[in-house]
């Protein structure tokens, strides 16, 4: 298949991205393609690169060379808010919410952009009524309803996770980037945050790296295995838990007769 084909067929199309830092190269000719509606986890160990690929896809860093589409359309190295208002949008590890917001004052802040708000001494945000609805259907999306008034510092960790997700997904994007969404989180915690991800991402695409492998093979169609900056296998949770190459280099000793 060529190259304009490869990257046209899929919501996110790969080809031969690579990230150097110097003389160092992080990011070592990743080829990935994930078609429209999948939900797909990128996993390794750490320092493999998941987060770097992660800032290449959403522009926040530059890729050194390759090409990355979304869509069909070329997004290598186009800004944050560019590639957000081509349909993408991402989470971060760390909680990137306005502690001194409401909730609901987060949700309504994340949509103003997209339905084409600019910065405005003259107008107020309580009269925007589009930004409202949307602010309190993805209020109820994320069961945070109860919690509309509290300020977003205030919210537990897990609270706090969600409300990310749903700052994430409000923009309305046709692709979603979460990266360790349920980091730090107990196991009913985790229960809860995956049933929440597979309901909001429902009709959407999902690239997630997460390390609970648990989750990763609750929520993944596909699984791609990260190791030192580069793919060493994509496949199914059943082809990836049985792949010797991935049970060596990642998730333990391989297990004597098992398939590569």
């Amino acid at each position: 298949m060529e190259l304009g084909d490869r990257m046209n067929q899929h919501a996110l199309a790969l080809v031969d991205v690579r990230k150097r830092f110097g003389q160092t190269e992080i990011i070592n000719g990743v080829n990935l393609e994930i078609v429209a509606g999948e939900r797909h986890a990128l996993i390794g160990p750490n320092g493999a690169g998941k987060s770097t690929l992660f800032n290449l896809i959403s522009g926040r860093f530059p890729v050194s060379s390759g090409s990355i589409a979304l869509n069909g359309t070329d997004i290598t190295s186009k800004e944050p808010q560019v590639i957000n208002r081509l349909g993408l949008s991402r989470s971060f590890q760390i909680n990137n919410i306005f502690p001194k917001l409401s909730v609901f004052e987060n949700l309504r802040c994340s949509v103003l952009w997209v339905l084409g708000y600019r910065y405005s001494f003259f107008k107020r945000i309580s009269a925007l009524r589009d930004a409202k609805e949307s602010a309190e259907r993805t209020l109820e999306m994320i069961g945070l309803e109860n919690r509309r008034e509290k300020m977003a510092g205030e919210l537990t960790y897990a609270e706090q996770r969600a409300l990310e997700i749903g700052i994430t997904i409000a923009s309305g994007a046709s692709v979603i980037l979460l990266d360790e969404p349920t980091a730090g989180m107990s196991r009913s915690e985790t229960d809860v945050a995956v049933e929440l991800i597979s309901r909001v991402t429902e009709g959407k695409t999902l690239l997630m790296v997460e390390h609970d492998m648990g989750v990763v093979f609750d929520l993944a169609d596909r699984i791609s295995v990260l190791v030192y900056g580069e793919v060493i296998a994509s496949g199914t949770p059943a082809e990836i838990r049985m792949s010797k190459k991935v049970q060596e280099a990642y998730l333990g000793t391989a297990v004597d007769g098992d398939e590569e």
